[in-house]
């Protein structure tokens, strides 16, 4: 067999052999014992930003609660945080932002206890800055979602609000992992 009839036949044979089958507009024709495929889903904005809220509220609270509380003070280094301040930042940033779009006066606002206050006086504080997320990102609507708050000398979009605690969940939650896995725990994350 010449080497052009070997590479013709492999051709010919390498989807038998590898996979499904290409069609003759170059798609893929599923096995027989593929699964049907599925509608695609559509999300709005809203459900977007609230299901990553969602999610990361979920592995916060999980990392909060799995942390003994003698390691509430571990800090890696001198020169980094310690365990119970980047919650209490959690908590202080999102009190800030959720309370800026529930128009909570600053004085309404839940307290921030010091980073060496007892992990349930700093886990009940994360709690209380969740719920008053929990309001900002249930009331965010497709209506209103570019209605716009000010905080300080910024003025900017609910939506903005929304995303920039998402955004900024997602950075402390993965240094609270991290402090988790230098303590030898499972960050919920990663749990199975």
């Amino acid at each position: 067999m010449s080497s052009r009839a070997a590479v013709a036949a492999l051709v010919l044979l390498s989807p038998v052999l590898v996979g499904p089958v290409l069609t003759a507009y170059g798609q893929t024709a599923p096995h027989a014992d593929a699964p049907a495929p599925q509608a695609p889903q559509t999300f709005s904005a809203v459900a977007v930003v609230q299901r990553s809220y969602a999610g990361l509220k979920a592995n916060i609270l999980k990392a909060a609660d799995k942390m003994p509380a003698e390691s509430y003070s571990f800090r890696p280094t001198p020169d980094v945080r310690t365990f119970a301040r980047v919650v209490n930042h959690v908590t202080e940033a999102q009190l800030r932002s959720c309370g800026t779009v529930n128009e909570t006066a600053p004085a309404a606002r839940a307290t921030v206890p010091p980073e060496t206050a007892d992990k349930a006086t700093i886990v009940a504080a994360l709690q209380a800055s969740f719920a008053e997320c929990d309001k900002a990102f249930a009331g965010l609507t497709d209506a209103n979602l570019l209605k716009t708050y000010t905080a300080g000398p910024a003025t900017r979009a609910r939506i903005s609000y929304a995303w920039a605690t998402v955004s900024h969940d997602n950075e402390q939650y993965a240094t609270l992992a991290l402090y988790m896995r230098l303590k030898g725990l499972t960050p919920p994350s990663s749990e199975k």
